[in-house]
């Protein structure tokens, strides 16, 4: 599938709308991809039945498109669908599938993951939705591969989420590979939001609690870390930096952020080099250096596994697009 890229003209989003949604699942998309400085995305919402529709909150809602607001859409969003997973209409499909084939990059957040499973979008794909109807999805669409335990699954013409949370960062991270990691960050920071939760992330994150005075140790512990990205790190050594042992470190880590520690720091890494090739000038072998990566060809191999490009056409895509705005 082609690059999309917002340098030229404003990319369609189609964010669909049926009788009975719940609003804040509405607004996920409408918040991600309208809550730019600039118009780099055209948002429409597009009804599945006739207006007015009603939500769950007990108030009616008006969409100025129908379901031929799809046919020109660069990216088309089902932010989710009925609690009961009833069957999804046969033109709701159509127009998924017509969009599709068109070469649309479809998004299923939520429940939304069940209408284009219908469709066939997920066949052969690895794909998640709310954890509560993982084992629902996997039993009624076999051909789909479920992952029951990520945020998102990027298969980079169908997307698709856990719930409302993940559907945000499912959104994030699709504003990051089109104009990448500065833009995506600028609107989380608008948003109020995390800027970067990678997909592979847990859906169950436990936060125990009291907060103990171990806690801010910690936390200062990841952020010396993500401010000396360019060493090696162990977990022994941040662990006694903690006044932890390795074992509470190691459980303690994956209780807080929901992944291991070695792939937090690669994904941290990852998120660093990005921003040095989107704003600096620094040749790939210094931005290897610089992120931790220690050579060139690793940071390549890295971006071409994560990113499906490379270093040198990261920064040709994005560069354009990672002008400072004010906050």
């Amino acid at each position: 599938m082609p690059a999309l890229t917002a340098q030229n003209a404003p990319l369609k989003v189609a964010v669909l709308a049926f009788d009975g949604i719940t609003p804040f699942h509405l607004s996920v998309p409408c918040l991600v991809f309208g809550s730019g400085p600039a118009p780099q995305f055209d948002v429409r919402v597009c009804a599945v039945e006739d207006a007015p529709l009603r939500t769950s909150a007990g108030f009616a809602i008006v969409a100025e498109h129908g379901l031929a607001g799809l046919d020109d859409a660069d990216i088309v969003v089902m932010p989710s669908w009925h609690d009961d997973l009833r069957s999804t209409p046969s033109s709701l499909l159509d127009a998924l599938c017509r969009a599709h084939a068109r070469g649309a990059r479809v998004m299923g957040l939520c429940l939304g993951a069940f209408p284009l499973a219908e469709a066939g979008l997920l066949n052969g794909k690895a794909a998640t939705t709310h954890w509560v109807a993982t084992d629902k999805l996997a039993e009624r669409y076999p051909k789909v591969k479920v992952n029951r335990e990520v945020l998102y699954v990027d298969e980079d013409d169908v997307l698709t989420s856990a719930g409302v949370a993940a559907g945000l960062d499912c959104c994030l991270h699709l504003v990051r590979r089109i104009l990448g990691a500065e833009a995506a960050n600028r609107m989380a920071r608008r948003l109020l939001i995390a800027p970067h939760r990678q997909g592979g992330q847990a859906q169950f994150i436990e936060r125990p609690l009291p907060v103990s005075s171990s806690d801010g140790r910690f936390a200062q512990v990841l952020d010396w870390v993500t401010q000396h990205l360019e060493q090696a790190h162990s977990i022994d050594a941040l662990a006694e930096r903690a006044a932890m042992s390795r074992r509470n470190f190691t459980r303690h880590f994956r209780q807080t952020t929901g992944t291991s520690f070695k792939q937090w720091l690669l994904n941290q890494r990852m998120a660093h080099a990005q921003r040095m090739l989107e704003s600096s000038d620094a040749s790939i072998e210094v931005v290897a250096q610089a992120a931790g990566f220690g050579t060139a060809l690793s940071l390549r191999q890295h971006f071409r596994q994560a990113l499906r490009t490379s270093p040198s056409d990261y920064r040709k895509q994005f560069r354009a697009n990672s002008t400072p705005q004010s906050r």
